[in-house]
């Protein structure tokens, strides 16, 4: 299936279902949250978009952009986030103490992932990448290669996808946001450490994705109760 430029910009008809799809059950998960919930999955996809658009005539001319992504890429990069808003939800309806933190969590899983995106779509401007598992230049395009643009992007797309957490009346929302921003890095570069493997046939993209995510997720209930 063929895409022009728009707001949807690279998913199928698969992951256009698929989003809908978790979209509907963040909005269920979010409770009384369920605006922000929703919301903040909104504001990655919109910046997602714009990065996509300035990273894919480069991306074209290497010959890695990717068309039509499908379901898995988006299960892969909103399983944890559903996840952690199912847990928000199941807190929330038990009256336990751990709302707080699964926003923080929640937010810190969306967060890594669009480190990842910023990275993957900025980072070819940066020249040629490093492997972080040998720390040897490499041909770009290549998963699992890193440039000093592409982790300043990453840093970048944490702090503005993560910012709405410091508009909502959640106590200490300052140091939420620092850790969001910490968990979201680590997570990026676990995503580019397993891109090493990918060229390996160890993993693939997806599962690098998903681990990302799941990084960002469980580094900040770590640093949540540092």
């Amino acid at each position: 299936m063929k895409h022009k430029n728009g707001i949807l910009l690279t998913l199928d008809s698969s992951g256009i279902l698929s989003a809908m799809l978790f979209g509907a059950l963040l909005f269920v998960f979010g409770g009384q949250m369920n605006a922000f919930f929703l919301g903040i999955m909104v504001w990655f996809l919109l910046l997602s978009a714009i990065v996509t658009w300035i990273g894919k005539k480069r991306k074209s001319e290497m010959g890695v952009y990717e068309h039509g992504r499908s379901w898995k890429n988006v299960v892969a990069n909103g399983i944890v986030p559903v996840f952690a808003a199912a847990m928000y939800y199941l807190s929330a309806t038990l009256q336990l103490p751990y709302q707080n933190l699964l926003i923080v969590a929640y937010v810190a899983s969306i967060s890594a992932v669009a480190a990842d995106k910023f990275s993957s779509e900025l980072g070819v401007f940066g020249g040629k990448p490093t492997m972080l598992v040998t720390m040897e230049k490499t041909k770009e395009g290549v998963s699992g290669g890193v440039t000093i643009m592409g982790i300043i992007a990453g840093i970048v797309a944490s702090m503005l996808v993560s910012m709405p957490i410091l508009f909502i009346q959640l106590p200490n929302a300052a140091f939420y946001y620092m850790i969001i921003i910490a968990s979201a890095f680590l997570g990026n570069i676990v995503d580019s450490i397993l891109g090493y493997y990918e060229n390996e046939n160890i993993g693939n993209k997806y599962t690098s994705n998903a681990a990302c995510s799941l990084v960002g997720f469980a580094v900040s209930i770590m640093l949540f109760y540092a």
